[in-house]
């Protein structure tokens, strides 16, 4: 039975899976999303959320635990530098799976997974639709306040000419 067991084992002994999640957590770092099964996605997401959410803090021993996981130099300056100063201000869900349909050799269920802040069309249309909406919100309070200070004022100026 399997009670309270929560890890996909992917079909693979603890030393196989382990190198699988490392090399998939090192490429997706580098290429900043992958094409996989959606299986194997989901394994990397819960493995590769702490390790990101561990370079938010620069320190050298974050940087050791990392790469511990990671087993790659390159994977780890690319997290701390680039995805971790992009990432900073975010709480967490620094992924996102995307399924794609069924792979046709073998059925399996194919997904991409992705860093959510480095994906240019989803970021760019939403940053700035709300960038727009809080800019126009802003200038029409604004805009308001100043045409009635402006009126009132030209009003008073009327009558004491008149």
């Amino acid at each position: 039975m399997r009670h309270g067991d929560k890890i996909n084992n992917l079909g693979r002994t603890a030393s196989h899976r382990k190198a699988l999640l490392s090399n998939m957590a090192s490429q997706l770092i580098v290429h900043k999303r992958i094409v996989t099964t959606l299986a194997k996605a989901k394994a990397l997401r819960t493995y590769i959320e702490p390790l990101i959410t561990k370079a938010k803090e620069n320190t050298t021993h974050q940087r050791r635990v990392v790469f511990s996981y990671l087993q790659d130099k390159e994977a780890v300056t690319e997290l701390f530098s680039t995805i971790a100063e992009k990432i900073g201000g975010r709480p967490g869900g620094y992924t996102r799976i995307i399924k794609l349909g069924i792979r046709l050799g073998d059925n399996a269920e194919q997904a991409l997974i992705e860093l959510v802040d480095f994906n240019e069309i989803y970021g760019k249309g939403k940053g700035e639709a709300k960038e727009a909406a809080r800019k126009t919100r802003r200038s029409r309070t604004g805009a308001k306040k100043a045409k009635t200070a402006d009126g009132a004022g030209a009003a008073s100026e009327e009558k004491s000419a008149e």
